[in-house]
């Protein structure tokens, strides 16, 4: 009886190893998602801020001079959008490429779209740019989450820290 009591008191006081503790003790991959996590939802809160009074601005204050009922229509369809499409990116890594793919593929995708938003000018690159990053976002935020999860075994001490830190940067990109 003893042999399953201290068995069971190794693995979950088991010390990692030196490869597996790069950041904060925490596994190496897990700056590289917190980053990524950061980055998205910085976009996604920042874009949000700035993006009404773009649209709506007369193109002499450097605006695209659109209405500004229509501007408020287009900043919520975009974050409907992002929302929405969390639904195709968990179908996408469910069903074809898995969550990490899915995760690495959405991040190029919100680049794509601000490079987009930054070389393409008007309502073109606007297009382009807003549906890049809302597929991206949405690609992102459906499997980020699940990737962390994917980082620790079940029985792993720094799981709950782990969840912490990357909920922190989530919020310090918010």
């Amino acid at each position: 009886m003893s042999n399953i009591t201290n068995d069971a008191e190794a693995k979950a006081t088991t010390v990692p190893s030196h490869e597996d503790r790069g950041f904060f003790g925490q596994p190496r991959s897990l700056a590289n998602i917190f980053g990524v996590e950061m980055w998205e939802r910085f976009s996604f809160y920042g874009m949000q801020g700035i993006l009404l009074l773009y649209l709506f601005y007369s193109v002499n204050d450097g605006g695209l001079g659109i209405p500004q009922a229509t501007a408020a229509g287009i900043v919520g369809a975009y974050g409907g959008g992002v929302y929405l499409s969390t639904i195709l990116g968990a179908w996408i890594a469910d069903r074809l490429l898995g969550s990490e793919r899915v995760l690495f593929y959405s991040a190029i995708v919100i680049m794509m779209g601000h490079i987009a938003l930054a070389l393409l000018p008007g309502i073109p690159g606007l297009t382009a740019g807003l549906l890049l990053i809302a597929v991206g976002s949405g690609g992102l935020k459906a499997n980020a989450t699940s990737v962390v999860g994917t980082l620790y075994a079940p029985d792993d001490t720094r799981r709950d820290a782990g969840f912490s830190i990357f909920y922190l940067g989530i919020n310090l990109g918010a």
